[in-house]
């Protein structure tokens, strides 16, 4: 809706900013972040997102109880509307993504994903996931905050797609605490805000242009009480995950029915 648009002069503003926060992230993983401690990286990740949703006139709306900083080995599980919600949930609590391995190939944007420790996976090769989960394992055994989007896709917001179990095979391995977490997006006047959702053929670059458009947005971050893994298995975890991250946006469980 037009009214929700902003003006050439603000849109010429935020991409000037943005240009020089992308350079910011640059000079940052190359010359700071190498010689930094674990909880300064934490600090300087988290700020960075921080300052990169002020910049898209993004307000940050947290609810629940995020794991804490100093929580080792933690996984986030959350739904996925846009790559937004990596800035979004990293805002919160700093932390390393599950990727598709084309985010590589964005201009700028991959290259700072990959310096800043993204675990990327090749969605067209099955057997993937053998290797994605033992660089997960690892990063948890290593006290990383690990998020993955289980659905393995994006959607506008106002559904839930059916969860990957294989994806939670290292939580139960290390027994390690998953934290389901609910992201959606909304106007100001609290309507859903479409513009924020990276779906069908959008480029990425079209997409952060509907983004920069966009007056003003609301991304509502939500933490469930974490699942433990404890006496399940992965497809349990997977299903408890998923029942309250539905919970949460008021969505149904795939396969159960209007909610």
């Amino acid at each position: 809706m037009r009214h929700h648009r902003t003006s050439r002069a603000i849109r010429f503003v935020r991409w000037t900013r943005l240009v020089t926060h992308l350079a910011w992230a640059a000079f940052l993983l190359r010359f700071l972040y190498p010689r930094a401690d674990a909880p300064r990286r934490r600090e300087l990740g988290s700020r960075w997102s921080q300052d990169l949703l002020a910049i898209l006139a993004i307000r940050l709306e947290c609810d629940g109880e995020p794991p804490q900083a100093l929580e080792p080995g933690t996984l986030i599980a959350a739904n996925h509307v846009s790559w937004l919600d990596v800035f979004a949930i990293g805002a919160v609590r700093h932390t390393r993504f599950v990727a598709k391995s084309e985010i590589r190939d964005w201009p700028v944007a991959g290259m700072i994903a990959e310096r800043a420790g993204t675990i990327f996976v090749q969605r067209a090769r099955r057997h993937d996931t053998g290797r994605i989960a033992n660089h997960v394992r690892d990063a948890l055994a290593a006290g990383d905050c690990v998020g993955l989007f289980p659905e393995g896709t994006t959607t506008e917001g106002d559904q839930l797609l059916k969860f990957h179990s294989s994806l939670f095979e290292p939580a139960v391995a290390n027994g390690t605490r998953v934290h389901p977490v609910a992201v959606r997006y909304l106007h100001a006047d609290g309507t859903p805000c479409r513009a924020a959702a990276f779906v069908g053929d959008l480029t990425f670059a079209q997409s952060l242009g509907l983004v920069i458009r966009t007056r003003e947005m609301v991304v509502r971050v939500a933490f469930a009480p974490p699942v433990e893994p404890a006496g399940r298995n992965r497809r349990e975890v997977a299903a408890e995950t998923q029942r309250r991250i539905a919970t949460l946006l008021g969505l149904p469980i795939p396969g159960s029915g209007p909610g």
